[in-house]
């Protein structure tokens, strides 16, 4: 068996070049933004291709909690009409869960909320800014984690905007207590964001605002393709926003409303990254149906970090694929992940298996992730024999002679789980410690994995 399950740990073990296609999950961070502008719209929404991982469902819970009404069912994919990316979504990926949100008109009914995000940051930071915009009383918070990580600058720039918001317990760290009445607009300023997901938040909810808002940012954008998903998403339900080349000026005119509609999800670009490092690890060739350079999720710019390092990238109509060099033996690479910084975690691993040193630059923002990605990386790289060095916005990899048996641990981060399952596609086997918790993002990536393996 390639893939053997031990309790929650997953034993890898090499199995050959790797080809085939791979059937991906609904993306994560397309869904819980559809999720939230859909339940401010004006009717009823149906989305499809949606998976339900553990992020996911803590959307849906707390969009719940604020008294939206959600119903999730089954079905085919249906077309998407002229939203051509959306509809590939749809290949070799029947049936797929459904929801429909059933929009509030951008007044939350429940009066009163206790909402827990869990380990979701989307649902956390996202949450929070849509609580703004009812009336009522709500408290957020979230895992052990959760409470460790930043939403300073969110609460920070929603206070500025009219919203009364509290710290219950530690300054600057979840949870959160909001006596909400509303946003009343204006101007925000962000001063180095460590996340995306800040700005994202406050886009999302700004057409409800009483007067436009200006958002000011200061000191350079972090993950600007996650900003221009979120515009893509506001957009294609009807609002318009304005933004300047850098992204560091922002604006949304007040008044605005989104629309109900029926949209079908992209396959997640993150989760794809993992499928296509296996091919150039192993030699192989893997297809995912569904996903173009046109896709609105940044990380299908992974594709060609990989042709840098050798892979040759042929994008069909039917989806990406990637062509691993004979052998797997793959270059060295040195470059900045910034706009990438979810698919950090799989070159790191693919970077094991290549002729001489990857250099992965501009991704301090990973310290404040599910974990300290960086340490995180560090320790476990060294125990397949890797020289790693990390500094404090990058790491560097230097590939082993040899690589022996390991067991890695994870972290309770999904991400360490899957990207380091890649280090036993060749040579020796890994064990994957926890390897549940895979489920924030991908319930069912190492069935996936395992079914692509017993093609070979």
């Amino acid at each position: 068996m390639p893939i053997e399950r031990i309790s929650s740990d997953v034993c890898v073990t090499p199995a050959g070049p790797l080809t085939g296609e791979v059937a991906l999950p609904g993306s994560k961070s397309l869904t819980n933004r559809y999720l939230l502008c859909c339940a401010l719209a004006d009717g009823t929404s149906r989305l499809s291709g949606i998976t339900l991982s553990d992020d996911v469902r803590a959307m849906l819970g707390g969009l719940e909690r604020l008294g939206v009404r959600i119903d999730i069912g089954a079905g085919p994919v249906p077309n998407a009409g002229d939203h051509g990316a959306q509809a590939a979504a749809g290949a070799g990926r029947s049936p797929q869960t459904i929801v429909e949100v059933c929009g509030c008109r951008g007044q939350m009914p429940a009066v009163e909320a206790e909402i827990d995000a869990g380990n979701a940051g989307t649902a956390m930071r996202f949450l929070t800014a849509l609580a703004t915009l009812g009336h009522g009383r709500y408290r957020i918070d979230g895992s052990p984690r959760m409470r460790q990580r930043p939403i300073a600058p969110l609460v920070g720039a929603l206070q500025q905007l009219g919203a009364p918001i509290g710290y219950d317990e530690a300054h600057a760290r979840p949870p959160l207590t909001l006596a909400a009445r509303g946003l009343t607009g204006g101007e925000v300023r962000f001063a180095d964001p460590p996340s995306s997901q800040f700005v994202s938040a406050i886009l999302m909810v700004a057409p409800y605002a009483g007067n436009d808002v200006m958002i000011r940012i200061d000191g350079g954008v972090v993950s600007r393709p996650y900003i221009a998903m979120t515009m893509g998403v506001m957009r294609s339900l009807g609002v318009e926003l304005l933004a300047s080349d850098a992204f560091d000026r922002l604006v949304v005119p007040a008044g605005q409303r989104y629309h109900a509609a029926d949209r079908a999800i992209e396959p997640d670009a993150s989760a794809a990254t993992y499928f296509w490092a296996a091919a150039a690890i192993t030699g192989g060739t893997v297809t995912t149906p569904g996903l173009s350079r046109a896709s609105l999720q940044g990380d299908v710019g992974f594709v060609d970090v990989l042709g840098q390092m050798g892979c040759e990238v042929v994008p069909e109509e039917r989806g990406l694929t990637v062509r691993g060099p004979a052998g797997g033996r793959l270059r060295g690479v040195d470059v900045d992940l910034n706009a990438m910084p979810d698919t950090v975690q799989t070159l790191a691993v693919t970077a094991l298996f290549a002729d001489s040193p990857t250099t992965i630059r501009n991704v301090a923002n990973l310290r404040l992730k599910e974990t300290d990605r960086l340490a995180a990386l560090q320790t476990e790289l060294r125990r397949l024999g890797a020289d790693v060095t990390v500094a404090e916005d990058g790491i560097t990899i230097t590939p082993p002679a040899r690589r022996a048996p390991a067991t890695i641990e994870t972290y309770e981060d999904h991400r360490m789980a899957m990207s380091f399952a890649l280090a036993g596609l060749r040579g020796e086997s890994v064990t994957i410690r926890d390897a549940t918790c895979a489920s924030k993002s991908f319930p069912d990536f190492f069935d996936v994995l395992a079914g692509l393996m017993s093609r070979h």
